[in-house]
């Protein structure tokens, strides 16, 4: 028994009623114990996140996959949950309080933390509350947070186990340091900008007397941070240039600071490049830091001349001038900073070297710098540029951990689709350096290192490595040799007499990238040997975009193979980016920012999930068009309309998996055409093609289903069709599901009285049904005849319902086959009455084909012939005329190049138009002979 649908499709009611009923009665992990599994684990959004562009097409593309291992019957289990976003997290808390005059500095560690979890469990619900909109089906029962009290357990043994492997190690080294933030961050989250800045030239004197082979008592050397030159330790000149051959090993000094220090002989300097001479600044500069060290510095040695916030510091030598402690490093808030005053006592002092040019009379023009625009570093976060400074911190060995994951991508245990990013994987893993996981934050996983004093005056402080204080305690205890051990206690709080050994915690806590790289594993319950990480572990699939592969992807591989020895899945999707409709990036500043949840409101999350998917490509990005939404939004109504379309006919819900017997042609077709698309489907989706498996459910449903099979049984609904209808629809609902859930659940349950059945946990087709080749021949050839009518009459201006007789001279035996059984259908659907086996009459006519068949329409009597000819020839004249103008404006490189992108795509479009349209006229007139 149907249920009557109402005449207008209304997405928003149906969507929330749906997720709430599926969310409530458990059908997102319906027990299937005995199942096969198939697991897949959502990239956690930060816990501060809303649902933006790109969630929607990573998440919808993940959902497709469960929804469709779900209908086959597999235990399908899709974990969710949230990051906690250490740098993220801690700013929107600390904007907060700074909104009511106060700040993070006000409380303690664990005053800050506890509001950091009241924020969370106020605010931090947003992004999941959205995903819930896009109809994500996650297993929320077992909702994840990084920072729960399992998960932190398996982050702290982790972290633990690589220590004692000799695979995390604490080091001093240049960091990517955040001055805003006032932490450590990865070269992966620095982002490169084009600055216009400037390029100094400046004279340091050579000491003792020493000259150059040119006879000059300097050298030249040339900066964009003068800043930095507070702490310069060396000049650099490349091995082989013998310009300066006489000065390697020589003193040079700093004229500012006074310092003393060599030249040295490094390939680092380049002798094409300026004067061939660099000033070195280890602890200030990544490639310096190399070179020091090759100069013989120790890291430990390295002077640094900056704080944490970027203002200058007195360096380890005193040298630094006192006028120029505590400026910032550069101008800032139009307030000169060191770089400013560097460069004025420079001038002063006659070691600058003015930039000069010439001016339109041709006069010299002396400038402090030539011009330049210059790629900074800035931070993703703080938006402040990023400082290379010296510091401690904890580092992984990312190189041996790299190893395997390499060699199971090269073997094809694991397997990068598209392709085409294996090479970028081999670079970056073949090329990794040491990964630094210490942040100087409060919120997040605390690193589980304590620090004591040495036992002797002079001697090395210890480091005792526990994931518990009391395993950081025994350490302690056996290195000292003693009991009389206490941990973070503060002076005040110690007893009086013989003083205790006081460790004290590391106040950093871990990259938040760490703790996720464990989140295939240690959201099914990792370390402990749980039924459901024997189960569901190793994943079958990750679906990533291709902008987290390294922060994300690869220290999944190392981390799944280091803690488990397996790959945390066989298989890796990498997908594009959703760029806006002119191809541009998506970003606030431009104002091109698309939010899903307003398209979801417009059209429609069905809608959304099916453009998402149709448009996901491999190895391409997808440009957002609301046209197409809008196209797959009348998809969903003309379905709608179709199904109410069966129910006035009396077609209801199958009762059968397999197909219907069926006796006749079309319906015998139609079983055959959903053969055919579910062997499509089931292709596609074992492929990855996203988009080849939507574009052939769509057509399925709109050309063959919609268009041409309910047309074709109009007027024949007796039992049979009535029972292959029914079962074509159910299969349409089965297997488009996966990309629009909420109108074929609503759709589903409106067919008949299942409620103990629903969509989500049905079962996938199984028609158990082979391709009738006959029918299909018969069917495909009563099409071609009706389509080639209609494209006919609609050419040459010929009513749509006018009905025209046909003669065909010699029929195939389809055609006449076809023609005898069809009569009916061929005067309703090609309006062609009488079709005659025979000559047709002299006269003009026109022709048209069927598969092996030429028919033969008369015209005299329909159209003026001749008047007919010349529009048709003065439109073709005109689409001519402009398409050879447009394909000038076409094949001209400077409009292409210059032009704006949406007008090079309007000529685009209007070219491709009239080419069509020319191909169109002469067919017309090629018909009028």
């Amino acid at each position: 028994m149907t249920t009557e649908l109402p005449k207008t499709f209304d997405p928003a009611d149906i969507e929330k009623r749906w997720y709430a009923h599926w969310e409530a009665n458990g059908l997102f992990r319906p027990e299937r114990p005995e199942a096969q599994p198939y697991t897949i684990v959502n990239p956690p959004p930060n816990v501060t996140g809303s649902l933006h562009i790109g969630h929607a097409l990573d998440n919808t593309l993940q959902d497709v996959m469960i929804r469709y291992e779900r209908l086959r019957g597999k235990d399908a289990l899709w974990v969710v949950g949230t990051d906690h976003a250490g740098i993220a997290t801690q700013m929107v808390v600390e904007r907060q309080l700074e909104a009511q005059q106060d700040k993070r500095t006000n409380y303690s560690r664990e005053d800050f933390v506890a509001k950091v979890w009241e924020w969370k469990e106020e605010s931090g619900g947003t992004i999941t509350r959205q995903l819930r909109r896009l109809g994500c089906s996650m297993d929320w029962s077992r909702e994840q947070f990084t920072m729960d009290e399992h998960f932190s357990q398996a982050v702290l043994k982790t972290f633990v186990d690589l220590y004692n492997d000799g695979l995390i190690y604490r080091d001093k080294r240049l960091v990517n340091w955040d001055p805003k933030l006032k932490t450590a961050i990865s070269d992966l989250e620095v982002e490169t900008t084009d600055v216009k800045g400037g390029f100094w030239h400046f004279k340091y004197p050579l000491a003792d007397g020493v000259t150059t082979a040119e006879g000059k008592d300097y050298l030249v050397v040339a900066t964009t941070r003068p800043e930095t030159m507070l702490a310069d330790m060396a000049v650099a000149v490349h091995p082989d240039d013998e310009r300066y051959a006489s000065v390697v090993g020589k003193d040079i000094l700093q004229p500012i600071t006074g310092r003393r220090f060599k030249v040295v002989a490094d390939e680092h300097a380049d002798p094409e490049l300026g004067s061939g001479c660099v000033k070195i600044t280890p602890g200030h500069d990544f490639n310096d830091f190399d070179v020091g060290k090759r100069a013989g510095f120790k890291p430990a040695d390295m002077l640094n001349m900056l704080d944490g916030e970027a203002n200058v510091c007195q360096t380890a030598d005193g040298l630094v001038p006192e006028e120029f402690l505590g400026l910032h490093r550069f101008r800032r808030d139009g307030v000169d900073g060191a770089r400013e005053l560097v460069v004025a006592r420079m001038k002063e002092l006659g070691f600058l070297i003015p930039h000069v040019t010439k001016d339109k009379d041709g006069e010299a023009v002396e400038s402090d710098f030539e011009p330049r625009t210059i790629a900074t570093p800035f931070g993703d976060r703080g938006g402040v540029v990023i400082e290379p400074w010296l510091t401690d911190q904890w580092y992984v060995d990312a190189e041996t951990l790299a190893k395997k994951p390499i060699e199971a991508v090269k073997s094809g245990e694991i397997e990068i689709v598209p392709k085409s990013w294996e090479k970028t994987f081999f670079n970056w893993m073949e090329n990794i350096q040491p990964w630094c996981v210490s942040r100087q934050l409060w919120w997040g996983h605390r690193i589980p290192a304590w620090y004591g004093a040495p036992k002797e005056e002079g001697g090395e402080s210890p480091v005792f490595v526990s994931d518990t204080v009391e395993g950081a305690l025994v350490q302690a205890r056996e290195f000292y040799g003693t009991d009389n051990v206490v941990a973070d206690a503060h002076h005040w709080d110690l007893p009086q007499g013989e003083l205790p050994w006081n460790i004290r915690r590391d106040d950093d806590v871990l990259d938040t990238w760490f703790s996720s790289a464990l989140w295939p594993f240690a959201t099914l319950g990792w370390p402990d040997k749980t039924d459901l990480l024997d189960k569901h572990y190793p994943n079958d699939l990750l679906i990533s975009g291709f902008d987290i592969l390294f922060f994300w992807d690869a220290r999944m591989m190392m981390m799944g193979q280091y803690n488990t020895g397996q790959n945390p899945w066989p298989k890796l999707y990498l997908h594009g980016l959703v760029r806006a409709a002119d191809g541009q990036k998506m970003s606030k500043s431009k104002g091109n920012v698309v939010d899903p949840l307003g398209l979801i409101d417009q059209y429609g999350a069905d809608a959304l999930r099916f453009f998402m998917a149709a448009m996901e490509s491999q190895g391409r990005d997808i440009k957002m068009d609301d046209k197409r939404i809008e196209g797959y939004r009348n998809f969903a109504t003309k379905l709608w309309n179709a199904t109410r379309f069966c129910q006035a006919n009396g077609i209801g819900a199958s009762t059968n998996i397999a197909a219907p017997e069926a006796s006749h042609a079309v319906n015998r077709w139609i079983i055959g055409e959903v053969v055919e698309t579910k062997q499509a489907l089931d292709a596609a989706l074992a492929e990855l093609r996203f988009d080849a498996a939507a574009n052939t459910i769509y057509h399925f449903v709109w050309d063959r289903f919609c268009d041409w099979y309910i047309e074709l049984i109009k007027g024949n609904f007796d039992e049979e069709t009535k029972a292959v209808a029914g079962w074509a629809l159910d299969q349409i609902l089965v297997m488009l599901h996966p990309f629009m859930p909420f109108i074929t659940e609503e759709l589903w349950s409106k067919q008949g009285d299942r409620a103990d059945y629903p969509l989500i946990t049905a079962q996938w087709p199984d028609p158990q049904a082979e391709i009738d080749g006959e029918a299909k021949a018969e069917i495909d050839w009563l099409i071609a005849l009706t389509s080639a009518a209609r494209t006919a009459k609609n050419e040459l201006g010929i009513a749509p319902g006018a009905k025209l007789a046909a003669f065909v001279a010699a029929p195939s035996p389809l055609g006449k086959r076809v023609v005898e059984a069809n009569a009916a259908s061929i005067e309703r659907l090609a309006r062609l009455t009488p079709v005659t086996f025979g000559e047709a009459p002299a006269g003009p006519a026109m022709q048209i084909a069927a598969g092996e068949d030429e028919f033969v329409i008369p015209l005299e009597g329909v159209i003026d012939i001749e008047a007919e000819k010349t529009r048709l020839e003065k439109a073709l004249v005109a689409s001519q005329k402009e398409a050879k103008s447009l394909d000038g404006r076409l094949s001209n490189a400077n409009f292409v190049e210059r032009a704006k992108p949406e007008a090079v795509e309007k000529a685009r479009a209007d070219h491709a138009h009239h080419l069509a349209e020319i191909a169109r006229l002469e067919a017309a007139l090629a018909r009028l002979g």
